[in-house]
This record gives structure tokens, sequence and C-alpha cells, in this order.
């Protein structure tokens, strides 16, 4: 694997639209790994359908691990179950990023296989965009960062977190900026780089951030940077009982977005494809491994969990010129919780109550989640749910 170091001029920009000082050229080294993944234009072909109708299961050969709700060690990361080497970086708030994968030609995104929870959600005219938080680790880029959408509010409530975005509608901008967290919000401006740069390769001007850096500035500005409670997960390194075959799941939100996780068995990690093309019919649709810049590896999920959430349009009863949905995400509903190639349907539980999302089983008892890093995909409560053959389900997002 070649690594090649290359220089890219950093140009800092003022996000209000009504700022006039002139953007001070900024210089950061990223490193680029070359990927070992087929390139982001090659399609990838959907597995066939499974053989087996019991659930897939991996044996573990460690120790069982097994934390939460509550009383995390010092050491272990309330969000992900695993060891930090440096358990300095707990003591701090999660780190935040709003990150794109869309317009399709500007992928691969930066850092967001590092983070440990990851939710992609619907954000307007049939596209998604990922909300990323940092946590147990740090990366040394996170990109392209793009504007945030009112879901983001719920998600940085829940974490206590430091919320990094490039501006926003201005309605949702209005709401992010009167909430009590407001000083914990980061937005490109004059003289934040870092932690916030512009990097242009290949033409492209892209906004990115370091979380180290974006921890320090938010010190530095002020903020309570402290740890927070952010109990509530359960941890085990062994499923429930109970789990039915999931080796593979597909999301359809649009004819342009749409994705699917299958199941690897030698890693025990479900892999990241995205859309490679327009597919208005389910018979159009081609996949391409999606990885991560920062790293050059296809992203993978210890966990990957279907939340099912009401939405609605915040201000008007059908899409307009400017589309803004809101996304309930307080109380609870229905989930579909995926790891070691089997799913559970679940319930997923927040309120004000409970520091961060977490999910239970049909008697009331709390999900175990795998340890490691968890992405959620946000639904529509109407969305269509299909389970024709046995470990394969798809998901066809609606909004009522």
């Amino acid at each position: 694997m070649i690594i090649r170091l290359i220089k890219i001029s950093l140009l800092l920009m003022i996000l209000s639209s009504c700022a006039s000082n002139t953007p001070e050229a900024r210089t950061l080294q990223v490193t680029e790994v070359a990927s070992t993944v087929p390139p982001s234009d090659t399609p990838i072909p959907t597995l066939p359908p499974p053989t087996e109708t019991t659930p897939t299961t991996v044996t573990s050969t460690t120790e069982l691990v097994a934390f939460g709700p509550d009383n995390f060690p010092a050491h272990i990361n309330p969000l992900t179950a695993k060891n930090v080497s440096n358990p300095m970086l707990l003591e701090r708030r999660p780190l935040a990023v709003k990150v794109q994968i869309f317009p399709r030609g500007q992928r691969p995104p930066w850092g967001v296989s590092v983070a440990d929870i990851v939710y992609d959600f619907y954000q307007n005219f049939g596209l998604t965009r990922f909300h990323t938080i940092f946590y147990g680790t740090d990366a040394e880029v996170v990109g392209p960062i793009r504007s945030a959408r009112l879901a983001d509010i719920i998600l940085v409530e829940m974490y206590e977190s430091i919320f990094a975005f490039g501006s926003a509608e201005q309605r949702t901008y209005s709401r992010l900026f009167n909430k009590e967290f407001s000083d914990q919000l980061v937005v490109e401006g004059y003289a934040n780089c870092p932690p916030m740069c512009r990097v242009d390769p290949n033409g492209y001007n892209y906004l990115v951030t370091n979380t180290a850096e974006l921890s320090k500035y938010a010190t530095q500005k002020g903020v309570d940077n402290s740890r927070q409670n952010l109990d509530g997960m359960t941890f085990n390194q062994d499923a429930s009982p109970g789990g039915q075959p999931g080796q593979q799941l597909f999301v359809r939100y649009s004819i342009g977005a749409y994705l699917q996780w299958n199941y690897d068995v030698n890693s025990g990690r479900y892999l990241r494809f995205q859309d490679a093309q327009e597919a208005p019919n389910l018979a159009d649709e081609a996949y391409s491994a999606l990885t991560d810049r920062l790293t050059g590896q296809q992203i993978a999920a210890d966990n990957v969990i279907v939340l099912a959430v009401p939405h609605k349009y915040a201000y008007n009863t059908h899409p307009g010129p400017n589309e803004v949905i809101e996304i309930m995400l307080s109380g609870s509903g229905p989930a579909y919780a995926f790891r070691d190639g089997q799913v559970f349907q679940t319930t997923w539980n927040w309120s004000e109550a409970y520091s961060v999302l977490y999910l239970s089983l049909p008697d009331g008892t709390a999900y175990a989640y795998k340890p490691g890093n968890t992405w959620y995909q946000v639904v529509g409560q109407s969305t269509q749910i299909q389970n024709d053959t046995a470990g394969i389900y798809r998901f066809e997002f609606r909004i009522p």
C-alpha cells in the first residue's frame, strides 16, 4: 500500500453571508492511503440469497465483554464498550460533525469510519447526510462538512456534544442558536482554522475539521468541555437469544439515494455499499463500496440499527422550494437491530431522562449492542419493510 502525502492549500472562508473579511490562506498536510477495495465507480453485485434459515452466529474466542447501561469503567467508552488507550479522551464532550455523501461524484468522505456512532437520515429532496459522533478516538480529517438539519438539534441534546457544521437553512440556524447548547456549536468563521479549514483536492473546495483541534478550540472558547453522562447503551459480546437471519439489508430513500449493508463473516461486521447511479426502478440499482478517504478502507459497522421515526414537513404540508423535514426522534418506536448476521426486532427509546438513545427487547429488557461502532439508519414510520427471503431486508423510505 503506497502512502502519499499531499499538500493541500487551505482557504479560510467566512460562513455568514454578510461577512467581508479576506480569508487567510492556510496549509494542511493530509495523508491519503491507497484504497484496497474496488474503485467507487465499480458496481457491487447483490449478494445471493442466504442458503441457511438459522441465525448466523459468531463464536467469541475472547473474554466476555459486557457493560452498561451505566457504571462504565473510566477507561471504557460508553458509546462502544471498547477500551480507550488514552482514557483522557473520555474526559470531554463527544464531537459531532455533519458530513455529506452527495453529490455522488465527490465521494468518498473523510473520517466517518473512525466515528463511534453515525446517524444517516433524510435531509431533503431525496438525499441523506451523516451526523458523525467521535468520542473514544480522534480523526485527523473529517468531512466534507455541510449544513445542519433540524434532527441534528435532537442529536446534540442526546449526546451533549460539540457540533461542527456548515451553516443551515435560516429557520434551522435560528433554532440551533436559540438552544441552551448554542455555545457548543462551531461554524466556519474568520480565524477559526484550525479547527475548520478548507481543502481543495481536484478543484473542490471542501470544509473539513480535525476532531482533536475541534475539542481544543471549544475549550479555548469557554465551552464546558468536561465529561458528560452518556449512560444508556448496553453491550455484550454474545448476542441476545431470539435473533433471526439478518445478513443483508437495503435502505432506499429515493431514486438517487439508496444503500446496502452486507454481513461479512470473516470480520463479523457489516460492509457499506452506496448508490452508483440513478435508479428509477429497483432493477436499476447499482452499488459501489463506500470507502473512507482517510483510511482507504471500506466503511464497516459492528451494529446497524434501522430506526422507524415519525417524519413530517416542518413548515408546509408538501415538498416546496425549501423542503424542511422534522424528524421526531423522541419517545420510542420500532427498530431493527442487525449484529453478527442476525436481526432483532426492538424498540428505540429516548427522552430527556436518559442521556443517549438505547434499545429494548419485546419483553422490556435491554437489547445488547455488539461492542464496537454503530450506524443508525433513520427511516419514517410509513416506510415499507420487505423480508421475502430469509436474511434479507429491504426498507423503502416514505414520508406521510
